[in-house]
């Protein structure tokens, strides 16, 4: 990714504002969500080519393969994931590092894998040079969890994923949820997991969505 000069100018800060209330016509309601979209500057997360659709609510390739998720999808998993301060979340697929920084500005301990090597050292250097320096990121099949930092109050995959991994339920406390699209390559549907005591788990569905697909063992080949 280039270096950009981190500038938020007036400009940056009115397109956002408009971009919040295109998400907020489209059903989102979350004021927490909403202010932490309006607060991060999404321009910042985009290659100097692209800088200039960093407001539309499209998603845009970040390299390897991988996207910057369209934002109405970024704001609808974090709504579904019902995020509190101080919680302790596991993001599945860094990518750009924008929803990891999202939840990160809810006040949220995050936790993030990302299966491209490439990817992940690029975004790490990158969240430095943001100043986010207390944000864990690891490199990984994130289809399998993070088991030696679990358990974890909330888990969000953003990939689409063949079946939901035993894995990230089981990583989960009682209580916990997974926000997870579920599909085949072309289109998933979005599914919020609780986990219940004695490990049995209650799924809600909701839209179809399009994501990259998840890789590794418990993902596509």
């Amino acid at each position: 990714m280039p270096l950009l000069k981190l500038e938020d100018t007036y400009l940056h800060k009115g397109k956002r504002k408009a971009l919040v209330r295109e998400i907020k016509q489209k059903g989102i309601s979350d004021e927490r969500v909403l202010e932490a979209i309006n607060t991060l500057p999404r321009h910042f997360f985009f290659d100097s080519a692209l800088v200039s659709h960093a407001y539309e609510d499209k998603a845009f390739p970040i390299g390897e393969g991988q996207t910057i998720s369209q934002p109405y999808t970024v704001a609808f998993q974090t709504q579904l994931l019902d995020v509190k301060p101080g919680q302790k979340i596991l993001e599945i697929g860094t990518g750009s590092g924008y929803q990891a920084s999202i939840l990160h500005l809810m006040g949220a301990e995050v936790y993030t894998i990302e299966y491209q090597k490439k990817l992940f050292e690029g975004t790490k250097k990158f969240l430095n040079r943001l100043g986010i320096t207390d944000m864990k990121l690891f490199y990984g099949d994130g289809s399998q969890g993070l088991a030696s930092h679990a358990p974890f109050d909330r888990i969000l995959v953003t990939a689409g994923a063949p079946v939901v991994p035993d894995a990230l339920i089981e990583q989960l406390v009682p209580g916990g949820i997974l926000v997870i699209p579920v599909g085949d390559r072309s289109r998933q549907k979005m599914l919020k997991i609780t986990k219940q005591k004695g490990g049995k788990y209650t799924s809600e569905e909701y839209d179809y969505f399009a994501f990259v697909p998840l890789l590794g063992k418990d993902g596509w080949r």
